[in-house]
């Protein structure tokens, strides 16, 4: 028997919520894996990578998660993170940075916020989970009723802010009705750059770029022959470089946001043993740069390239491990590779493409959140402008 044959028709093709039992769970662990991927099914980033992130003890953040259940049965789900959430995190460093920090030493509440938030720091955008067999005309009315409950729940345990991060855009019908409903402020955020597979090897790829490009990128990969490739899904007595390699990449980027654990990338590659993995780039006996992957049987996505500036950058490591990436595409037939949301002049010259991402956010106090609806353009990432 499927799903929707037991769901109870309210007025018109609304759904009775009267059987919908609204539920905050304070750890993954209290949920059925298999009731929760349910939900996710097109998603890699499904139960077992968030068990690694609520595992990996990153500082200054809370994990939740709402489900709405059906007489016993999860037909929506999400993840939530709690934090003190500062204004300024998706602006480049610069003048504007540089002085709300320089208040917030004497204040160190300004510009922060309490935030409860629809997704997680660590996954690739924002998602609500349905049930595969949920009737489409019921999806708004799911995740309005989730949202709701998820934002009176937030203000009852005192996080005024309540958001919806990195949506893509554009939003399905079910989600576009549901924030609207709620009357929530979009505010743009980083695009996600990806690339179309859809070439049988790499000099069909190549073809496709400018002559300017192509001979660029067959400059820079003249020196592959020097670096040896390696993949790997358990880390082992690397691990120590590998962290040394991340906060030192992490430590020159423009952009600053959660600061990751060893806890973290161990419990990504232990947790999905076939989903993950990292490609180890040396030169000799030194590791000059790691790349943290996570795929499903479509897509690979570039978690984190970190790579020693200094002595990687004679061996163009970075376009190395993007050729690295599209020939294990090819070899396993993804037809698609996401490559985040940074540095995107290069992705853009590759050939790469941009999906929008917004953020969506409610304040409980109306005078605060007409303030944010005013001010979110000066705060809303200029990346992609500057870039």
């Amino acid at each position: 028997m499927l799903l929707e044959t037991r769901f109870e028709i309210g007025d018109g093709a609304g759904l009775n919520s009267r059987n919908l039992e609204f539920l905050i769970h304070d750890t993954l662990a209290t949920i059925d894996r298999d009731a929760w991927d349910a939900c996710f099914k097109t998603d890699i980033e499904r139960y077992d990578y968030l068990l690694a992130v609520e595992q990996a003890g990153l500082a200054g953040f809370e994990w939740r998660y709402a489900t709405i259940s059906y007489y016993g049965v999860v037909v929506a789900a999400a993840p939530i993170f709690l934090c003190d959430y500062r204004l300024e995190t998706t602006l480049e460093r610069g003048r504007l940075t540089s002085l709300v920090e320089g208040i917030r030493k004497r204040f160190p509440r300004f510009l922060s916020l309490r935030l409860a938030c629809i997704g997680s720091p660590c996954t690739e955008c924002a998602s609500i989970g349905m049930h595969p067999d949920i009737p489409g005309v019921w999806e708004a009315d799911l995740i309005t009723h989730l949202l709701g409950s998820a934002e009176r729940w937030a203000q009852m345990s005192g996080y005024g802010l309540f958001a919806l991060k990195d949506v893509p855009m554009p939003l399905g019908r079910a989600l576009s009705a549901a924030v609207h409903r709620r009357e929530f402020v979009a505010m743009p955020g980083l695009p996600t750059a990806w690339l179309r597979v859809d070439f049988p090897d790499i000099e069909t790829y190549l073809a496709g770029l400018s002559s300017s490009t192509r001979k660029d990128m067959r400059r820079k990969c003249r020196a592959a022959s020097e670096v040896k490739v390696e993949r790997v899904t358990d880390l082992g007595n690397m691990l120590p470089r590998f962290l040394e390699l991340y906060h030192d990449t992490r430590n020159r980027s423009e952009w600053q946001f959660e600061e990751l654990t060893s806890d973290y990338f161990t419990g990504v590659l232990s947790n999905l043993p076939e989903n993950a993995f990292c490609t180890v780039y040396r030169v000799g006996d030194d590791i000059l740069a790691f790349n943290l992957l996570l795929h499903d049987r479509d897509r690979l996505i570039d978690k984190f390239f970190c790579m020693d500036a200094v002595r990687g950058k004679p061996y163009n490591l970075y376009y190395l491990s993007w050729f690295e990436n599209l020939r294990f595409c090819l070899e396993n037939g993804l037809t698609r590779y996401q490559s985040g949301q940074a540095y995107y002049q290069n992705k853009l010259r590759l050939g790469s493409m941009l999906t929008a991402n917004s953020m969506y956010f409610r304040h409980q106090n109306p005078a605060l959140h007409t303030l944010l609806r005013w001010v979110s353009p000066l705060f809303s990432s200029d990346g992609l402008d500057k870039q």
